[in-house]
């Protein structure tokens, strides 16, 4: 497997250029950043959590930091909590199972981001498989995240 068609599909309508970087097969955002020689805190990672109404959110934030459903859940009035992984996997069925994208748009998912991924020059995206990232710059990540709320809702727990 490679970028997933419908990741690739809305980067190439949206005119978004990106880097495809090729890296060892990896199963974490630790691994992943180790085997592609990449700083941790650049790459995105997603985290697809669900309400009591069943509504879904992707949460975006860098690798090296660790949710937090009560600041999130504080912050947008809600009570999210993490989607079940079947769930994920349906929603998500042209990835491998953990290898999530962090562009809900693509998939048609409401978004929240991390606001520390804001200041990156580049960042890295998972890009369905556990082989490939891709690589876009501070604009192109910023277009790509528009339609996103920007905030504060994870710490940094590796340095």
């Amino acid at each position: 497997m490679t970028i997933s068609t419908t990741l690739e599909s809305y980067l190439d309508e949206h005119n978004i250029p990106f880097q495809s970087v090729i890296h060892p097969h990896s199963s974490s955002s630790i691994s992943t950043a180790i085997s592609a020689n990449v700083p941790l805190q650049q790459i995105a990672k997603a985290v697809v959590l669900e309400d009591h109404e069943g509504r879904h959110l992707l949460a975006v934030l860098p690798a090296n930091y660790k949710i937090s459903l009560s600041a999130l859940n504080d912050e947008l009035l809600a009570t999210y909590r993490l989607a079940r992984e079947q769930e994920v996997y349906t929603m998500f069925e042209d990835c491998e199972h953990g290898a999530i994208p962090a562009l809900g748009a693509a998939y048609h998912i409401n978004t929240v981001c991390e606001q520390a991924l804001d200041e990156l020059d580049h960042v890295y995206i998972e890009a369905g498989d556990h082989h490939t990232l891709i690589k876009v710059d501070k604009e192109n990540f910023h277009q790509l995240m528009k339609e996103s709320k920007h905030m504060h809702f994870s710490r940094q727990v590796i340095h």
